[in-house]
């Protein structure tokens, strides 16, 4: 015979993020997605403009290569302090929540009877409700209705920063090792199809990932890809020209 478990029956569909840890996995997923974008398209623009201006190398390789240094630096920093300023924000409401449970527990249990009743239940049914997961566990049930916030899923801006400097890095190394194997003017074309190919499949992994439209992530990562190459070709050509 079978020993019925004490653990609570998941609930929701197969899919969905219910699981704990829902907000460091998307925002692992948004860094690191956004690096290896911005990773792909400034590191191809900037090798694209110079190749389109000389057929020598070394200008390519070094261009490159600061523009992977510097952007992945960049994306790191710019993750880790905003990130942080939404974490020491997140931590701030939570202290805040917190004190006033202690200072004035009656009229947090009214405003969270409130809030249920806002959401459609009886008064009743809201009051009961309120007073269950209060006596369970008061912060956690004022942080979810109030603010949306779990105290145990705040976001770590190192997680962020990792993520987001590593995929750029990953994202640069294909437009810069395209461009430098291949042979003038050849290189250009193919760098332009590696690109928007790696863009495409971006696109459509994050869609895939997040649960939204691919078809539509997909265009507008190659899109936006394709104007920024073709703006960077045009200067470089004008630019190689009017050296020349």
């Amino acid at each position: 015979m079978t020993t019925p478990s004490s653990a609570p029956t998941p609930v929701g569909h197969a899919g969905e993020p219910h699981a704990a840890g829902v907000s460091q996995r998307l925002n692992w997923l948004r860094a690191g997605v956004l690096g290896a974008n911005d990773g792909i398209v400034s590191t191809a623009a900037v090798v694209v403009g110079v190749a389109s201006a000389t057929s020598e190398s070394l200008p390519v390789l070094l261009a490159g290569a600061a523009a992977l240094v510097g952007g992945a630096i960049s994306m790191a920093l710019g993750e880790y302090v905003s990130v942080s300023s939404q974490r020491d924000s997140e931590r701030a409401l939570i202290a805040k929540e917190r004190r006033e449970l202690v200072e004035e527990p009656e009229e947090e249990l009214e405003e969270l009877v409130g809030l249920y009743e806002a959401q459609g239940l009886k008064p009743e049914t809201a009051r009961l409700v309120a007073v269950e997961l209060t006596e369970k566990d008061a912060l956690k049930a004022h942080l979810s209705m109030e603010l949306n916030i779990d105290q145990d899923d705040v976001v770590s801006p190192w997680h962020a920063a990792f993520a987001s400097g590593v995929a750029f890095t990953i994202g640069a190394l294909l437009p810069l090792a395209t461009i430098l194997l291949l042979p003038h003017p050849a290189r250009i074309v193919w760098t332009f199809i590696a690109v928007l190919a790696a863009l495409a499949l971006t696109g459509y992994v994050a869609a895939w990932i997040g649960g939204s439209s691919r078809g539509r992530a997909v265009v507008r990562t190659v899109i936006g890809g394709l104007l920024a190459l073709g703006a960077t070709f045009a200067v470089g050509t004008l630019f190689g020209a009017t050296i020349a």
